[in-house]
């Protein structure tokens, strides 16, 4: 195989792998979508007492939801600008601390919600 036929064939594969993982915010942000419906529409009307603390759950996970498609959107504009020029584009730790604390609060607040129901 001739170096060129190579180097084609390795930013083929970054390339591919770069939409893989948009795909992946994409599944997340759908994920996070229907958790927001399950809980915050569902649920309510299931359980005995008091809905709002679904609701709210709800919202939470819609607003996950909404983060995951921005994010994602906005990474793969910054994949894509790097992959062209031929350099890296680092995960802002911003990012990474937001999603995380975001997630590990809804998380803890289900737990809640769920063990005092």
């Amino acid at each position: 195989m001739s170096d060129a036929k190579v180097a084609d064939d390795v930013t083929r594969r970054t390339y591919l792998a770069a939409e893989r993982t948009w795909l992946a915010w994409w599944r997340s942000g759908i994920a996070a979508a229907a958790a927001s419906l399950a809980v915050g529409a569902l649920v309510p009307d299931l359980v005995e007492g008091a809905g709002w603390p679904y609701v709210a759950l709800g919202c939470g996970y819609a607003v996950a939801s909404l983060a995951m498609f921005a994010l994602g959107a906005f990474r793969r504009r910054a994949v894509d600008r790097a992959l062209a020029t031929g350099t890296y584009a680092e995960l802002p730790g911003a990012w990474v601390a937001v999603l995380s604390v975001g997630g590990a609060c809804l998380a803890v607040a289900t737990l809640l919600v769920v063990a005092l129901a």
